[in-house]
């Protein structure tokens, strides 16, 4: 399942997945593709590994164009809204967006009395300010009847020392969610919370994929026995985002195995 199935290039639903050249953003990216979804992603600085998502959803005869897009840089959000809207014409022919995948983030592990004020900001600008404003600067382009996923972690509902601003930030995120759904409810825009567990990704130095004893911990809180892979999560993101799932928002849909229950 995906925004929907459609073959002709000037007809099919398009997709924006921010972050996404690597991890979970990768992994909704070309689920979305393999679903018949044209798919634009961005990514801060790792142009590379973006072309390399590009080239990916390619060779499965999709179409996808990466931009680039610093999630907590709002004065570059109009040249980057006016960028998307030459890719859309170029690409596909169309003005809209069916599907925003609020993706992008940045993580700090710090105790709270060591959390500095800097990486406070940091996390704010990238995980509410950005997702507010960027959302904020992409609903002329929307299509009612679309639809918005937010990224939130497990975190935001169990708490683990080290967390504090970052599960602060994405609480934030879940409370959005629901006004958003609210506000954009008369249009037939259904908003939703995905919050993956503890995930085998790039994230936070890798943490939960290098390191053997914290995937150990993490896989012995789960009741699937076993941490997450970006692959757990993409697919369902995508599958969030199909029309049968239109009368479903404001929902936080957790997707980490069961953990810490």
């Amino acid at each position: 399942m995906g925004c929907n199935i459609m073959t002709d290039a000037h007809t099919r639903r398009i997709a924006l997945v921010t972050g996404g050249s690597r991890g979970l953003g990768r992994s909704t990216a070309l689920a979305l593709a393999r679903a018949g979804t044209g798919v634009v992603l961005t990514y801060r600085a790792n142009g590379a590994a973006a072309a390399e998502v590009v080239w990916e959803i390619e060779a499965l005869g999709g179409t996808a164009v990466a931009l680039p897009l610093d999630t907590a840089d709002l004065g570059g959000f109009d040249a980057f809204v006016d960028g998307l809207r030459t890719v859309l014409s170029d690409s596909w022919g169309t003005e809209g967006l069916d599907c925003l995948v609020n993706n992008a983030g940045t993580g700090v592990h710090r105790p709270f009395a060591e959390t500095s004020e800097a990486e406070f900001d940091d996390l704010m600008n990238v995980h509410v300010k950005g997702v507010f404003f960027l959302t904020q600067k992409l609903l002329p382009l929307i299509r009612d009847g679309g639809r918005i996923v937010n990224l939130s972690p497990g975190l935001a509902r169990f708490a683990l020392p080290g967390y504090a601003a970052y599960g602060t930030m994405k609480g934030a995120v879940e409370v959005l969610t629901r006004y958003l759904a609210k506000e954009l409810g008369p249009r037939g825009i259904a908003v939703n919370a995905v919050a993956p567990g503890a995930i085998e990704t790039d994230f936070g130095g890798g943490l939960v994929r290098d390191d053997a004893e914290v995937n150990a911990s993490v896989a012995s809180t789960t009741a699937m026995g076993r941490a997450g892979r970006p692959d757990d999560i993409g697919p369902a993101i995508a599958a969030l985002l199909s029309p049968e799932t239109g009368w479903m928002t404001a929902q936080r849909i957790e997707i980490s195995g069961g953990q810490n229950l």
